[in-house]
């Protein structure tokens, strides 16, 4: 069993960014700017970022958080999108999901400018990753697909299983593995999918979206099989001095032995989630998914 080692390969694709704004400083081109809207205090929002800025200092990027309580309104949250689309110092910024209930965040995510989308959630961006035209992709398949390539994982013709049909993960996870790049076969199972344990085992392939701890157990998985745990559940423990640890959607322990390749949680795709937004960022700066 290999372990896919997710902060390794972040810190990698961190020193080849940082390595390629030091060129563009260098050459009188402008600092990538990745702004961030935070509404409330949800613990996971406020950690999660916390380390984009950090990430952002560690290559090198400028960063902007604009934060607003939970009574914040609609109308004031579309005002502050529509000044950022128009801000031509900002090149790409992300409005921290969940977002309080009196707010429809699919109304938020469509008034943001495609452009600047590098959350890769705007109907445009999904659209035209559908159908393999240059994008901003949401951030976590993203991150996998980059896990997968840089283990040198073989991915052509093999049976891919997708557990999750999220809009941000299942789903584009599916496509991306399907397009010719991946050359996968793929199969997205959810709640409702029958036989649900068996079609698990005849993955090559595995990737488990579904966000409920510990739901990949040793029976659903076929031996020699790569496990992709995209499960980040924060679940109250008495191990840890904070009282939470974060649990993945596969049971570690029981699986590893089975795998050819297993992410751990923490430390393997959520590195990858977040340096993806940094790729993102980097693209929109330079103009390459949209001139």
């Amino acid at each position: 069993m290999q372990l896919i080692d997710g902060n390794k390969t972040a810190k990698t694709i961190k020193a080849e960014i940082a390595q390629e704004v030091k060129a563009i400083q260098a050459a009188g081109g402008k600092t990538p700017h990745l702004a961030a809207i935070l509404v409330g205090h949800d613990g996971g929002s406020e950690t999660y970022v916390a380390y984009k800025i950090k990430d952002c200092e560690e290559v090198g990027f400028k960063s902007s958080m604009i934060r607003y309580e939970d009574d914040v309104t609609e109308a004031e949250l579309l005002a502050k999108v529509d000044e950022l689309n128009k801000d031509a110092d900002v090149d790409g910024f992300i409005v921290q999901l969940p977002l309080p209930k009196h707010i429809s965040e699919q109304k938020i995510i469509e008034a943001i400018d495609p452009k600047k989308d590098v959350d890769g959630f705007h109907p445009i961006n999904v659209g035209r990753m559908v159908i393999g035209l240059p994008s901003f992709v949401s951030a976590t398949p993203d991150g996998i697909v980059e896990l997968i390539k840089r283990h040198g994982i073989e991915t052509s013709g093999k049976n891919c299983v997708v557990i999750g049909r999220s809009n941000i993960v299942g789903r584009p996870m599916s496509v991306l593995m399907s397009q010719k790049e991946m050359n996968a076969t793929v199969t997205v199972a959810h709640s409702r999918t029958k036989d649900l344990k068996e079609v698990c085992a005849n993955a090559d392939i595995l990737i488990a979206a579904i966000g409920s701890p510990g739901f990949v157990t040793a029976d659903m998985v076929k031996p020699g099989a790569v496990v992709i745990d995209v499960g980040t559940t924060r679940v109250k423990s008495t191990e840890t001095k904070s009282g939470w640890k974060l649990k993945g959607d596969v049971v570690f322990d029981e699986v590893a032995d089975k795998c050819a390749f297993i992410t751990p949680v923490p430390g393997g795709v959520g590195p990858m989630t977040r340096v993806s937004l940094l790729k993102n960022t980097l693209l929109a700066a330079k103009k390459e998914i949209y001139s």
